[in-house]
Order: C-alpha cells, then structure tokens, then sequence
C-alpha cells in the first residue's frame, strides 16, 4: 500500500511563523555583510584597472599609456587565472560562456572565486563582475549560516544562499528590484513557494544597498564606475510600422552573431584547458593583440576592446556622430573576438560586454532608412542580452531601464528584439545539437558528454 501523500506547503502558514522571522533578521545581517564584501571586491577591481593602466605609466614617466601596455597585464592575468583554476578549489567559478548562473558556490570555493576575477576583470579580460558577484554573495552567505548553526536545515541554507545572491548582485545593477529579476529567472524560482525565498532576498537587498551607498559616501569611494545607469539617448515618441520591421532581422542577427562567438568560446575551452599555464597566458595576449590592433587601426582607445565595456556606454553615444561607420564595425569585430576568448577560458560574468556590443550595433544601423538611434540602441541591448543570458524578463527590464527617458516607448520594440532574439538561439542550438550529435554517435560515452557539455 502506497504511503499519503504528503500535504501540501502553506506558504502563509510559514511566514507567519515565528522561525520565519527570525530568518527574515538573518537575511538583513547577511544583506549588511554581503554587500560589504561587494562594495570592497568592486573597489579592488577598480582600484586594479585605474592603477594599472593610468596610474602605473605615469609613474614610470610615459607621456602616454604606451600601445604595447596591456600584452604583459593579460598574460599576467593569464597566469593568476590558471593558478585558481588549477590549485583552487571550485576551480575559479563557472565558465562564463554557459550563462550566469553557476550553481551553489560553497566558502570554500571562495578565494579561487575571487583571485580569478581580481586577475581578469582588473588586468583587462573582457567579462563583467556581476557573476562572481553572485559567488560572493553565495558562498557568504552559506558561511555565515553554517557558523551560527552547523545542522541549519538544507531549505534554509538555501533561501538564505539565495537573499545572499539578491544583496550581491543588486548593489552593482543599482536596485534590489533588478536584482530580483535576474536572480529569479536565473535559478528558475518560483510557484506558491516563491514568497518564501523573495521576501528574505528583497530584504537582504533592500538592506545591503542602503549599506553599500553609505559605504561609498563614508569612504569617499564610489563603484558607480560599475554601476549601470541610463543612457542620454536622444527623445523618442513612439514606435512605428519600420521601427518593428528593422528590429525583428536585426534581432535575428544579433542572436547569430552572439551564437557564433559562443561556439567559438565553447570549442577553445578544452584546448586550452589540456595546458593552462601556457594557454591562458597566450590567451590573454590574444585578447592585448585584438585590442592593440584595434588601436592602431582605428585610433581610438585600446580600452574600447578591453574590460567589460560598462564606462563606455556613454562616452559611445555621445560620441555617435564623430564615431565612423568603420570604427563602429572594427569595434563590434575586435570586442566580439575578445569577449569570445574571455568566455571561453576566463572567469566573469557574460553581461555587460553584451550589452556594449548591443549599444555599438545600434548606432552602426541608426541610420537605416526608417529607423533612428534610440530604438536601435534599446532594442538590440536587448536582443544582445538575451541571446548570452537566456534570460528574457531580465534582459527587457535591463534594456528599458538603460533606455532612460525612452523606456517606455522603446519597450514595445525591446520585448519584441528580445522574444525574436530568444526563440533564433534556441532554434540554433537545436540546429547545432542536431548536427554535433549524429557526429559523436560512433564516439565512447564519455567524449559524447563532453561535446554536450
């Protein structure tokens, strides 16, 4: 005879509780310690890249940064990166080319965490701090629960792993709302139990930006240089017929080319993995070499190519009309070639590189007939997101918010650029498992999950 059926969770029943509660006081204290730890890994970040690259050749007497500057600084960060992946525990985090999300980062995989994003995100490697963000919050959040009590239930860890990762990751999008979202989607939460892990992660959020604005007001230090704001786009009133006919093949282009430079990270990921301590440095002098040659081609900034790309959202739109259509497309090529090494053998969050190639191709069509730059802006940061992120509440909310005074009316345009974009990446990548699956058929198990992977 078959056991009951166990009855059913009563999600109000539980908050009401009085253990409840006293989640919610923990979920704030971890918001507080939390953010902490971001405010100071966000200012080391920083701290690495101006002291690096401004700071460092000025001190040595250049004039200016010379144009060979960042070959030493990426196969430095190539070393530090290899040396967490390979004598670390949790080998440095998640490899960003697979999305966001990495699964459950434990203490322990802390340091390994952190010395990868140091090394690449401070010396140039063009990934975002927003998935090792998420790490910290995590992992620190387990700490802390572990330390006050070791038999804490598994449920618990886990809710409070997660409010953890909403104080994390909602100091650098500069809202706990945004950070929700993302967090969310990420980890595929919800159903009657969701308030149960939202309200503890709303409050740690909620708590954690208070202390991290104080913090940056108290010290005089301020990670604004990573926090995402609006854009100054030019007004825009309404979408019309064109408007959607352009975003819907940009969109489709947008999503081949963000699976094109994927494929191409998730093919050099295990060939360079057989040697790290050779490759990874080669591959940070790749990404120095696109950068440079950028450089000389176009005479802009090599910085254009590295880092994630946020600091240069406005300067790009500021600079639209000065900014030729070659060195808008060489920007799109060397930063897509860069960010693709990045994904496949670096460790950061995919993010804000998406976006910036998202910003750049919008003002490389802005002048198609019918169509202007703001709603190309806003809806191919949109598609560009999506299409790394797999996230679609996530990326429109992004786009719209970094759309400024013209959210809501590129909104329609934004959700449309995202859906298109989604639904294109999904199709090729049932394309490309339809075709990488009869060709390891003959292969043994092992090499066949391996490809998958």
């Amino acid at each position: 005879m078959s056991e009951a059926a166990a009855p059913p969770t009563d999600p109000g029943a539980i908050i009401r509780s009085k253990q409840y509660r006293l989640l919610l006081v923990f979920a704030a204290i971890i918001g507080v310690l939390v953010s902490l730890a971001a405010w100071v890994y966000l200012e080391l970040v920083h701290g690495i890249q101006v002291g690096v690259f401004e700071d460092l050749p000025d001190a040595l007497g250049f004039d200016t940064v010379p144009s060979w500057w960042p070959l030493p600084w990426l196969a430095l960060a190539g070393l530090l990166v290899a040396f967490a992946v390979v004598r670390l525990p949790g080998r440095g985090g998640h490899v960003p080319w697979k999305g966001l999300g990495g699964g459950t980062t434990q203490p322990t995989e802390l340091p390994g965490v952190m010395l990868a994003a140091l090394a690449g995100l401070g010396l140039g490697v063009v990934l975002g701090p927003e998935a090792p963000l998420i790490a910290l919050g995590m992992g620190l959040a387990i700490f802390s629960v572990r330390l006050a009590k070791k038999d804490t239930p598994d449920q618990v860890v886990g809710v409070l792993a997660a409010a953890g990762s909403f104080a994390a990751v909602s100091s650098l999008f500069g809202s706990p709302i945004i950070g929700a979202v993302i967090i969310i989607e990420a980890a595929g939460l919800g159903g009657a139990t969701l308030p149960l892990v939202l309200l503890p992660g709303l409050l740690a959020a909620g708590i954690g930006s208070l202390v991290f604005i104080g913090l940056g007001s108290w010290s005089g230090l301020s990670t604004s240089d990573y926090a995402l704001s609006p854009l100054t786009l030019p007004p825009f009133a309404r979408p019309d017929l064109a408007d959607f006919l352009w975003t819907i093949p940009l969109a489709i282009a947008a999503a081949v080319i963000t699976v094109v430079i994927v494929e191409l990270a998730r093919r050099s990921e295990p060939i360079v993995a057989r040697r790290p301590f050779l490759l990874l440095p080669a591959a940070g002098l790749v990404i120095a070499g696109l950068a440079i040659v950028f450089s000389e081609i176009t005479g802009e900034s090599s910085d254009l190519v590295l880092f994630s790309g946020q600091e240069a959202f406005e300067p790009l739109v500021a600079q639209a009309s000065t900014l030729s259509l070659s060195t808008l497309a060489l920007l799109i090529l060397f930063k897509g070639l860069a960010w693709s090494v990045s994904l496949g053998n670096f460790r950061g969050g995919p993010t804000f590189p998406a976006l910036l190639l998202g910003v750049a191709g919008g003002l490389l069509v802005a002048d198609l007939p019918g169509f202007s730059e703001t709603p190309a802006v806003a809806a191919l940061m949109g598609a560009m997101c999506v299409s790394i992120l797999r996230l679609p509440l996530a990326s429109v909310i992004l786009a719209v918010i970094l759309a400024g005074s013209a959210g809501v009316a590129t909104a329609p345009l934004i959700i449309v650029g995202v859906v298109v974009a989604y639904v294109t990446v999904e199709l090729l990548d049932a394309l490309r498992a339809s075709v990488v699956e009869p060709e390891t058929a003959g292969e043994p198990t092992a090499a066949r999950a391996d490809a998958a992977s």
